[in-house]
């Protein structure tokens, strides 16, 4: 697997097996093209989508290495396909102030960049991440970083993604993720990262639910995205839905 990710060449490669009768229930593995990822967001929407175009709109489950991922899928009238995948039971996390300016040094930002009405967390979805946000949209596009020395301090501190983010409005946010941990400079949309990012809106009060959150992703490389977050009040689940399209057959 790890093998046919590296030749395929995405950031994520989604291997499924049927799991017993009926078709509706299947074990997930994730690849990037240097490693595995416990779970993948954009790619478990991206297979939902996939399963309802060939079988039919309905209740899917993933059963993935970071628990049982719920995936509803639907068919609008124009045959546009859609899923929304459930989160296992997210996790917010206070960064250590060394870490923090090891990671901003490697990005080349500075604090006086960030802003502070969205302090640093590391969130928990399915797979860490470590949120940082950007004060101005200048600052999110100009993404030049150090690829080895990021990569290395995510692998130490077990991070899959960094969550760049830059808030337009109450609920509109851009996003860029670098992936180095992958061997993938960036990603363009990062489902994961999405449903840890609500968790993390919730946890530190930026957002009062219930509430759905756009973010839009993958728009300074040419590769655009659009993730919609839906935060509740009772369930500590995230659920991130999405569509898709073939770029490859």
């Amino acid at each position: 697997m790890l093998a046919i990710a590296a030749r395929v060449g995405y950031s994520e490669t989604a291997f499924l097996k049927a799991h017993g009768a009926g078709g509706r229930t299947y074990d997930v593995k994730f690849f990037s093209p240097e490693a595995e990822v416990p779970f993948c967001g954009h790619a478990t929407v991206a297979a939902g989508v996939a399963l309802a175009q060939r079988d039919g709109p309905g209740d899917l489950t993933f059963n993935t290495a970071a628990g049982e991922v719920p995936v509803a899928t639907s068919i609008d009238d124009r045959g546009q396909a859609t899923a929304t995948l459930t989160s296992v039971a997210p996790e917010i996390l206070d960064v250590a102030e060394a870490d923090l300016s090891q990671a901003l040094e490697l990005l080349h930002w500075t604090r006086d960049e960030l802003d502070p009405s969205l302090p640093p967390r590391i969130a928990y979805a399915g797979v860490r991440h470590l949120v940082l946000a950007a004060a101005t949209r200048k600052r999110l596009a100009q993404l030049d970083y150090e690829f080895d020395g990021l990569k290395a301090l995510m692998l130490r501190l077990d991070l899959t993604t960094v969550d760049l983010v830059w808030r337009e409005s109450e609920h509109e946010f851009h996003a860029r993720n670098p992936f180095p941990v992958g061997g993938v400079v960036e990603d363009p949309a990062t489902g994961a990262a999405a449903a840890a990012f609500g968790a993390y809106l919730r946890a530190i009060g930026a957002v009062t639910p219930p509430v759905r959150v756009r973010v839009r992703q993958g728009e300074d490389m040419g590769r655009p995205s659009e993730l919609l977050i839906d935060v509740d009040a009772d369930a500590p689940e995230i659920r991130v839905t999405g569509t898709a399209v073939t770029i490859a057959d």
